[in-house]
């Protein structure tokens, strides 16, 4: 399952996705995981919830994001949620290459039963088509 926190920049979407990660971490019964592109969020975050800098391990592009959302999933079997913070900056700002990295986190998301929340910051008339029939948007 994937949810999309989209709006503009200030819109209140990391305010969101932090009440989104104390939720998780509450319910979880396995690890929940917050990905953002910097550590803007390490005291935000309780000290429980794994936070993963991409700018830490260089990742930049939707194909390196993806591999680091599947090498989390593939190294610990355990995570339940995984939230993620500035999609578009760590990614680009290209909606299709958006489209189609969801696509593949849907299918990961599938096989590895963690849900995913992604921050997007642009409004949702933007999001292709396409990715609206299997994410959910908040």
């Amino acid at each position: 399952m994937i949810t999309l926190l989209t709006g503009t920049k200030g819109s209140g979407k990391t305010k969101k996705l932090l009440a989104l990660i104390d939720d998780a971490y509450k319910a979880s019964q396995g690890h929940v995981i917050c990905v953002e592109q910097k550590d803007a969020l390490r005291y935000d975050v309780k000290p429980s919830v794994r936070l993963v800098s991409a700018d830490h391990y260089a990742v930049s592009g939707f194909d390196a994001f993806y591999g680091l959302l599947a090498g989390l999933c593939a190294g610990d079997h355990d995570i339940t949620d995984i939230l993620v913070d500035a999609t578009l900056r760590i990614g680009s700002r290209d909606y299709e290459e958006l489209a189609d990295f969801l696509t593949k986190v849907n299918a990961l998301s599938a096989d590895a039963d963690v849900k995913f929340t992604f921050t997007v910051s642009t409004e949702t008339e933007n999001i292709p088509e396409r990715v609206l029939a299997f994410c959910e948007l908040k």
